[in-house]
């Protein structure tokens, strides 16, 4: 009966538009343009529902990610809906509908078989949550650093620091090494190694190198300590010894910065904030070099002259006569 209603309805509209077009405009026409109406109306309708319950769901759901594909399924609702309301202002049934979709999806489908793996890792990404939209990541295989700047079921979008965007599809990231710089705390360890010679104080170096990191800009200088699960480590910066090189000592200086979106930037100034202060202390580093050293029980070098005879050196004839004749050139006895 509601159907029934609907189609009067629809049909008295129909008809009343058809009066208001002039006897000379075919029926169809008036059809066609009625349902073009509609899809219009559908499409900018699609946009006000999005609007009107995307603070609703954005409260009830804290993801952004997640957000943005609700609130996509939704606009993508409101559109469907209104094609099929067009498709029956055409006169299509629900028959003549399904029969054409059904083709053209198994048609579609064999076109873009591989979009499915994109949708499905998609799903995966949304709720497995190993980003989220505004989080600083980095792709590993590839050196890509950037933010997060959307996210879908087909594909995420990086915005780089260089300024470029770049969009992976889910099923490549999905199966990549990603590094999430910002998830639950910003916090980033850092560490730099380089070796000092034998002859440098020790302890000086590590007192100047963790006072040298101390002093930079955006390093954390103390405070409580940090917890990174079962583990608890010292916010200020701390220098550990490695190993004892063939050059020199080797040690290694771990420091965490605040925000990770300079890492490069507080990197390099660590490394001349402590070259700074190694020149003032007299801490030098080492690089590879050699020393031959002679004493007691290293024995005397010999060295030994060898004689070795010359071979003639091929001569003309006129050169022979030359040397015979006691460079007189006459070449008589």
């Amino acid at each position: 009966m509601l159907q029934n209603a609907t189609g009067g309805n629809e049909t008295a509209l129909e008809e009343g538009l058809r009066s208001l077009a002039p006897d000379w405009v075919p029926p169809g026409v008036v059809d066609v343009a009625f349902a073009a109406f509609v899809l219009i109306v559908g499409w900018y309708l699609s946009k006000v529902v999005v609007r009107l319950t995307g603070r609703t769901i954005a409260q009830k759901i804290e993801r952004p990610s997640v957000t943005r594909t609700v609130l996509r399924a939704v606009r993508i609702t409101v559109i469907a809906f209104t094609v099929l309301i067009a498709a029956n202002i055409l006169g299509l049934t629900g028959v003549e509908i399904l029969l054409p979709v059904t083709v053209i999806s198994a048609m579609v489908g064999i076109v873009l078989a591989p979009l499915v793996g994109s949708l499905i890792n998609g799903l995966f990404v949304l709720s497995d949550q190993p980003y989220e939209i505004g989080d600083m990541i980095e792709v590993t295989d590839s050196g890509h650093r950037g933010f997060v700047e959307d996210i879908t079921i087909r594909y995420t979008k990086i915005f780089t620091l260089e300024n470029t965007f770049i969009v992976i599809p889910n099923s490549e990231i999905n199966a990549r090494d990603v590094v999430n710089f910002s998830a639950e705390d910003e916090r980033t360890r850092l560490s730099v190694s380089f070796e000092i010679t034998y002859e440098s104080d020790l302890e000086t170096a590590i007192r100047v190198s963790e006072r040298a990191t101390r002093g930079v800009d955006n390093v954390i200088a103390g405070g409580p300590d940090i917890r990174i699960g079962s583990a608890r480590y010292a916010a200020s910066p701390t220098c550990d010894v490695l190993e004892y090189g063939d050059s020199g000592v080797t040690l290694q200086v771990r420091y965490w910065v605040n925000h990770p979106y300079k890492i490069t930037v507080v990197r390099s100034a660590v490394h001349r904030a402590i070259r700074d202060r190694f020149s003032e202390e007299g801490v030098e580093f080492a690089y590879p070099h050699t020393h031959h050293v002679f004493d007691e029980t290293s024995g005397t070098a010999r060295v030994a002259q060898v004689d070795r005879e010359l071979e003639p050196r091929p001569t003309s004839r006129k050169h022979e006569q030359v040397a015979d004749g006691d460079g007189d050139g006459s070449g008589n006895e």
